[in-house]
């Protein structure tokens, strides 16, 4: 016995058998297009390099100028410590600086006059030595002129001390000065880098610690994008190779790049490997910076933590597709 399909039945086939035939037609045109041979591929985040700002010395902060998000340039002070303490001390040590020198004149003067006694207790005594020959005095009197030299002779010793130590004090109380002018010129935090401010850790009015951060920020001109390959792969790529990324957010930005590392060994595997089936689990680190030169002309484009499908050559080749898949 025949059953014949109802309309309704027909239709249902029909549509189903279109469905199908629809889904199969736009996974065929969404399919990812192949990769030419000697590319490896990752997937990953863009990152850049973080620098804190940091205090050498303990203080209270009274500024801190750019807000996260901001843009500080290499040697730009932004931040300052209240610094009245350290500048009292700093005047003290200068005030001292010019005691000292005060005192090396004095001493330099008494040497001076020690040389003049030296001077005149010796040719006291050789006025004496001539009148003694002569018979005019006894030898009494030479005797005295001769331990009236030689006190002279001390104290002129003892006066050159005197400068020796005063040229130390002054010394000290320079390297005192000197210090203390590096720790004035401290409380003012530069950043270290031109970047963007990542995090800002403190507030103006909190007593920070020596090593205290306060700004985070991120090095714009080192940005890279960290991937894990096979070790068939990764065996292949070498530093300096040319690289590429494609953000998820850009599918048509293309980054150029390099390769920057590659790891010595391998991870997420047991440290001893005997079976190739485990062999096959290896993978590397690889890190893939973007060209520095692209980067100062689309600062406003790369942003940290944008996901993304880094490219590397295996071959050695310069060659790329003219599209790249970013899935």
């Amino acid at each position: 016995m025949t059953r014949t399909l109802s309309t309704k039945q027909k239709l249902f086939i029909v549509i189903v058998l279109l469905a199908a035939l629809g889904a199969g037609l736009a996974a065929w045109l969404l399919r990812a297009p192949e990769l030419a041979t000697g590319i490896a591929f990752g997937n990953g985040r863009l990152e850049a390099l973080e620098v804190d700002v940091a205090t050498k010395i303990a203080g209270r902060l009274a500024s801190l100028t750019p807000r996260e998000g901001e843009r500080v340039e290499k040697g730009q002070v932004v931040a300052t410590l209240d610094a009245e303490d350290i500048a009292a001390q700093l005047r003290a040590a200068e005030a001292q600086v010019r005691q000292a020198q005060e005192m090396t004149r004095e001493a330099k003067e008494g040497v001076r006059r020690a040389g003049t006694d030296v001077t005149l207790a010796l040719k006291t005594m050789q006025r004496s030595q001539e009148l003694v020959q002569k018979g005019f005095i006894t030898g009494d009197k030479l005797d005295r002129d001769r331990s009236a030299q030689q006190s002279a002779e001390s104290g002129l010793a003892a006066a050159r001390v005197r400068v020796a130590e005063s040229d130390a004090a002054v010394e000290a109380a320079v390297a005192r000065g000197q210090s203390l002018s590096a720790t004035v010129n401290d409380t003012a935090l530069k950043a270290p880098i031109s970047g963007r401010v990542l995090y800002r850790l403190a507030e103006p009015g909190e007593v920070v610690g020596a090593g205290g951060k306060v700004l985070t920020l991120l090095d714009l001109s080192d940005v890279y994008m960290t991937i894990f390959l096979p070790t068939a792969e990764a065996g292949k790529v070498r530093i300096g190779s040319a690289a590429r990324i494609v953000l998820d957010a850009l599918p048509d930005q293309v980054l150029p790049a390099t390769v920057s590392f590659v790891a010595p060994r391998a991870q997420f595997t047991p440290k001893e490997v005997e079976t190739r089936s485990e062999r096959e689990k290896l993978m590397f680190r690889v890190k893939v910076k973007v060209d520095a030169a692209w980067l100062v002309q689309h600062q406003d484009i790369t942003k940290g933590g944008m996901p993304g499908m880094a490219y590397v050559r295996t071959d050695g080749g310069q060659e790329w597709p003219a599209k790249l898949q970013t899935r």
